[in-house]
């Protein structure tokens, strides 16, 4: 086995089918595994993922656990060198897989890759950020936003940036076993930016490659609604991230 695909589903059955027919090149290889782990679903989704997907691994939460627990549910049962993690509301294609696979093959420093994701129409999306800061986040959650900042780089080379959003992101086993699991004390949100801290401080390179692309659908749960349960959750997970690193900008 080469590459372990692991996808968390929490609903949004229609998305999830959508991403599984655009790996379909991808699973087809006898060197690929799809891991999906859901997340308590009501929609129907774990049985219909069973039934027209037989040869993939599926594990099901009877409530939902966070995206930490279960994506960590799916590394424990991974077999693969290379660990690619998805949303479920993402359209992949086989050569960015197989260019984010190669980039790792080549640069043995590098612990985590992924590459651009755009919306339906083209649109880049800001899927690689400076440390998320305590004001913006603020803003964020208020509606409001910061001044955006202006990326310029080369599309066909690799940026290194502080991290890149857990929707799409290519991990090195080796670095997971030496930095460890994504910290299930962040139920959802800023688990993505804690794991890619850690690669950095065990020495891991983390890297964007926007040769490459996928499309992101990116449902924004938290900024729709804030104060919700689920958005007090996230401020939770951010609370938790600036205590464990000690910095809130």
């Amino acid at each position: 086995m080469n590459l372990s695909i692991i996808i968390l589903t929490y609903d949004h059955l229609d998305d999830t089918l959508r991403c599984l027919r655009s790996l379909q090149p991808v699973m087809s290889r006898s060197d690929v595994e799809v891991i999906i782990i859901d997340n308590g679903s009501t929609d129907g989704t774990p049985e219909t993922i069973a039934r027209q997907y037989p040869g993939i691994h599926l594990i099901v939460n009877p409530q939902n656990r966070g995206i930490a627990v279960a994506r960590n549910q799916g590394f424990a049962v991974a077999t693969a060198p290379r660990l690619l993690i998805l949303d479920n509301d993402t359209i992949v294609n086989a050569e960015a897989i197989d260019g984010m696979s190669a980039y790792l093959d080549s640069n043995p420093d590098v612990g985590l890759c992924a590459c651009c994701m755009t919306d339906v129409e083209g649109n880049v999306q800001l899927s690689f950020r400076p440390f998320p800061s305590l004001k913006s986040k603020i803003l964020s959650l208020l509606g409001l936003r910061l001044a955006r900042t202006h990326f310029t780089f080369d599309r066909q080379g690799a940026i290194e940036p502080f991290y890149v959003i857990g929707a799409c992101q290519m991990i090195r086993r080796e670095a997971l076993e030496q930095v460890g699991n994504l910290d299930e004390a962040i139920f959802y949100g800023p688990e993505d930016a804690d794991f890619c801290i850690r690669l950095r401080q065990h020495g891991w390179k983390v890297k964007y490659l926007p040769q490459y692309s996928i499309i992101h659908t990116y449902y924004r749960r938290t900024s729709r609604k804030p104060f919700s349960r689920l958005g007090m959750k996230h401020i939770r997970g951010l609370l938790h991230l600036y205590n464990k690193h000690h910095r809130i900008s």
